[in-house]
């Protein structure tokens, strides 16, 4: 009985969704409760591996948002390599209008940060965290609207979230790496060769790629460049044409890792860093100019900044809206686009690594309180806006005899 209830409950698109807010709550339960000082020490449990002079030591947090974010990386990594040779990203004409939209709604979030926390240096670091789009929680809370929703518009968030996480990515490479290392440099450059020629010359053997992948994770660690990259740029040469019958590569590890990442990686990192302490705060706690720029730029950014570019977009006749889709329906589409979380709370643990415990705190606040916002505000827009089409459908009459 147990058995088959957990098997529906994993078959629910929404399911991964659910067990990441399950997993946030209980993280701000144990550490607002007893259990708080063995919270922190099981994050805070040194865990080393030692090979010859290999020696890779850290605390138990940061394998979980080095090694195993760079696994979730990998994933999205081949999701985009995918959509850009057969998917939504292949057809530039289709692609146009979630893409032009990404944009705005990275660039919005990230003005209102800045303008909210301009002259303080060290809060500034934070000026890309609401950017970042959760791509699971917002299809999870789509999916709780059911199979009314048209599929062109779960297309459109789909290649709009890709489209950010790719521009998160970037930003990453770019604004949130070390001093670098040429000798690891040299090294991880030396691995994508020998991936390239992999690719190139038809291996479809998946080991040699993940037995690359796992050096290339440890060169780029040592590189300076954040390690969750190795995962993304390993996901570019995993092959997805190939001759023959057999399935891709690339579509079985996809299908292999959804699972593993969907119900255990991300509520893992979630309840590792949604750890919020409510011990002194209060509601003008969220009037600090960190929390209310993230919060901001979360809620407000987000929407204002998506739904400004599809206006444009659309009446310059550049590209149509989604079939089947209205005003308010992009209008919800752009709330949820305002639900951070997980790639929130990620990027805030890179921006405000050394920023010390008031700003873990502070970012935590201002993404909970933003992606809630989003999240509700998101979905009740859009269930309004699918009953009001059901209702004003004409009725069909039935053809005479």
């Amino acid at each position: 009985m147990i058995t088959r209830m957990v098997r529906d409950f994993l078959r629910l698109e929404s399911a991964s969704g659910i067990l990441l807010v399950i997993a946030a709550l209980l993280a701000m339960i144990v550490e607002n409760s007893a259990a708080k000082p063995l919270y922190d020490a099981l994050l805070n449990t040194p865990v080393e591996i030692r090979v010859g002079k290999l020696h890779l030591a850290k605390p138990l947090l940061l394998w979980v948002n080095d090694g195993l974010m760079a696994i979730f990386f990998f994933a999205i990594g081949l999701e985009i390599k995918r959509e850009i040779l057969e998917g939504e990203l292949s057809d530039l004409s289709r692609a146009a209008l979630p893409l032009i939209a990404a944009v705005g709604g990275m660039l919005m979030p990230a003005f209102i940060f800045v303008t909210i926390n301009w002259g303080d240096a060290v809060a500034l670091k934070g000026w890309a965290i609401p950017s970042a789009t959760d791509i699971a929680f917002a299809l999870g809370i789509l999916s709780l609207l059911g199979r009314h929703v048209p599929a062109s518009l779960k297309l459109f968030l789909l290649t709009l979230a890709i489209t950010d996480d790719i521009g998160s990515i970037i930003i990453i490479a770019l604004f949130y790496s070390s001093e670098l290392s040429p000798t690891s440099m040299i090294i991880a450059a030396t691995l994508l060769g020998l991936l390239f020629t992999l690719n190139r010359k038809g291996v479809t053997n998946i080991a040699p790629y993940l037995l690359f992948g796992v050096v290339l994770w440890i060169a780029v660690l040592k590189s300076g460049v954040h390690a969750t990259l190795a995962g993304l740029l390993l996901a570019f040469f995993i092959p997805l044409r190939v001759s023959g019958t057999n399935e891709p590569p690339l579509r079985r590890l996809e299908k292999d890792l959804y699972p593993t990442i969907a119900y255990g990686i991300l509520p893992l990192f979630a309840f590792a860093n949604s750890g919020l302490s409510f011990d002194g705060l209060s509601l003008f706690s969220l009037l600090e100019p960190v929390p209310l720029g993230i919060a901001m730029g979360l809620f407000l950014g987000n929407q204002t900044g998506i739904m400004l570019c599809v206006w444009i977009t659309v009446k310059s006749g550049f590209a149509r809206l989604p079939e089947g889709a209205g005003w308010l329906e992009m209008y919800g589409i752009s709330l949820l686009c305002g639900i951070g979380f997980t790639m929130s709370l990620f990027i805030s643990s890179l921006a405000f690594e050394q920023g010390g415990p008031d700003f873990a705190v502070d970012d935590r606040l201002g993404i909970l309180t933003g992606s809630i916002l989003s999240a509700l505000s998101g979905y009740f827009v859009l269930r309004y806006a699918l009953l009001r089409k059901r209702h004003t459908r004409p009725i069909q009459k039935p053809a005479s005899e």
